[in-house]
């Protein structure tokens, strides 16, 4: 596994997406099939975190985007340390189909969360244009 001074590498990720959410399979089979996976460099504020993952299960929700982990990545980041640093993550499936956020620890050696949204057109109702 990573120790604090280096990013955990592809393989130390999928070690440690367990049973976070119900999107770590997910994430691991697409990881297996040759996704893409980033961890970024820098910490940002939990608050700011927690404030863009609610948001994105909320606009999700209202449009009708199929998830995965979201709403529980949402309760485990409540319930976190409001003061607290954390790092993220993603995972780009291979053929494009699911976009996947991973929450780790200020170290970036603990996973916290992991979500997903699957990348669709959600179907517009009476012709109505998507507004975000």
């Amino acid at each position: 596994m990573a120790t604090e001074d280096e990013n955990p590498s592809q393989r130390d990720i999928t070690a440690m997406l367990k049973d976070q959410t119900s999107a770590c399979k997910a994430a691991r089979d697409a990881i297996a099939d040759g996704g893409e996976v980033m961890l970024y460099d820098g910490q940002a504020p939990h608050w700011m975190v927690f404030g863009i993952t609610a948001t994105r299960l909320r606009r999700s929700l209202k449009i009708g985007l199929m998830t995965l982990g979201l709403d529980e990545t949402v309760e485990i980041l409540r319930a976190r340390d409001r003061d607290e640093q954390l790092r993220t993550g993603n995972i780009v499936a291979a053929d494009r189909s699911w976009f996947f956020t991973l929450y780790f620890d200020a170290t970036g050696s603990e996973l916290l969360a992991c979500s997903g949204v699957k990348n669709e057109c959600p179907s517009r109702r009476d012709g109505q244009k998507l507004q975000l």
